[in-house]
């Protein structure tokens, strides 16, 4: 379909552009900007006066829950919820059940996903076969199959000697190992972060350290091995130090950081809201505070949701009972407008962390831009409107989520992937 979104304040980040422009799409990609293409004819026009036209969201941490856990979330709802907030590419951590450590269950979920006509899914393999930190998966096979990455989700391997292996392997065919720090025995038995409200809550905590030794271990085998390290789900000041030291002596290495993390801290557990029992923990005020700032400056890549549906039953327990996870697909936007604002960022620069710096951590070309010859994956917001969290209105089968009853700015109206028209308000 040719389709022309028009009068809309075009903001591509990774060119630098913000003005307001033409965006003309055909045969699923973007054709031109500005003035229209000899002979196009447009088969359905957008107005998108006083609206924001960017590139799709790309989250590089979303839980689908498919293969099995379908109790907390289908594809179906889950990719609903992507349309509904402007998320047209997604990248899936391996821990399902199966774990994602076969050709054939990679395979099978790009299928579904493709199937569904929705947006394009990425799976992250598992780096070890069942998550067991015990023998390497055939990453090469995997990579075949449709993974971009190798990660052990939010299983830490004990064993140093297999990562260090595993790191070399995938250091030996450039493939990208990330994975999140969380030093097994530092963290067992706890469920929030170690200070002053874990303590007079009585849950137990999990200290900094746990973070940080891992991060150290992490840095230390990649500048042995030469892997491309990214590092996820970041949640302390003392971590992002680490990283940075590291990439001053000369170690490849990114990272990211969830949206809960940089607008949340252990102070909104209050009495006991298991909504904010997450992984990693949320940690203290300044950790949260350092994290914005590192984000708004680069000095952190990327973005993400963390998207993790949990079903009623396993969040009505006591805190320490209950499951982790928050969802957050159809927030992304919103929850990063309302950190812009709060921190005084040009859009262009907030909006990058979750479009062309996603884009790249991924290895994406074909999207997270808007130049002419892009994949058509757009999103198009109106900043003046706000997004009311309820539980009704949110589409993830996971209703779970720190933010509900609040009004978020912004409200996405519509989404293109690969030039069709997946969702409109």
């Amino acid at each position: 379909m040719k389709i022309r979104i028009s009068n809309g304040r075009v903001i591509d980040p990774a060119n630098h552009t913000d003005s307001v422009e033409d965006l003309f799409i055909a045969n699923g990609k973007i054709i031109a900007r500005g003035a229209a293409p000899d002979g196009f004819a447009a088969e359905r026009t957008l107005d998108a006066s006083h609206l924001i036209v960017m590139p799709g969201l790309i989250d590089i941490a979303a839980r689908l829950r498919e293969p099995g856990f379908e109790y907390r979330a289908t594809l179906e709802s889950e990719m609903e919820a992507a349309m509904a907030g402007g998320v047209t590419s997604l990248a899936v951590p391996p821990d399902t059940d199966p774990v994602l450590d076969e050709p054939g269950l990679v395979e099978m979920l790009c299928y579904r996903a493709k199937k569904l006509n929705c947006a394009h899914v990425y799976p992250i393999g598992a780096l070890t076969l069942g998550l067991g930190g015990e023998r390497l998966s055939e990453m090469a096979e995997l990579v075949e199959a449709g993974c971009v990455a190798f990660s052990q989700a939010n299983v830490p391997i004990v064993d140093n000697m297999v990562l260090m292996r595993a790191m070399q392997y995938a250091a030996t065919f450039d493939f990208r190992v990330w994975l999140q720090p969380l030093a097994p025995f530092l963290s067992r038995g706890g469920y929030a972060h170690d200070g002053e409200v874990a303590n007079r809550l009585g849950i137990p905590g999990i200290p900094v350290a746990a973070e940080t030794v891992a991060l150290f271990t992490y840095l230390q085998l990649a500048k042995i091995t030469g892997a491309r390290l990214h590092i996820t789900r970041l949640s302390s000041a003392e971590g992002l130090a680490l990283i940075e030291t590291a990439r001053a002596n000369g170690i490849d290495v990114s990272c990211d950081v969830s949206i809960n993390h940089l607008l949340l801290c252990d102070q909104d557990i209050g009495y006991f809201d298991t909504h904010c029992h997450l992984v990693p923990p949320l940690r203290s005020a300044h950790d949260r505070d350092a994290l914005a700032l590192g984000l708004a400056e680069g000095r952190i890549n990327a973005l993400c949701s963390d998207h993790t549906p949990v079903d009623d039953d396993s969040k009505q327990k006591p805190f320490s009972e209950s499951e982790p996870g928050a969802t957050g697909l159809e927030l992304l936007l919103p929850l990063t407008l309302k950190w812009a604002k709060e921190k005084n960022l040009p859009l262009t620069t907030a909006l990058a962390r979750i479009t062309s710096d996603a884009a790249r951590l991924v290895g994406i070309t074909k999207a997270g831009h808007l130049l002419p010859g892009a994949r058509a994956d757009v999103c198009v917001f109106d900043p003046a409107a706000q997004t009311h969290v309820s539980r009704e209105k949110l589409r993830s089968q996971g209703k779970n989520t720190p933010f509900l009853g609040l009004d978020l700015p912004g409200e996405v109206r519509y989404t293109l992937v690969e030039g069709r028209l997946m969702f409109e308000r």
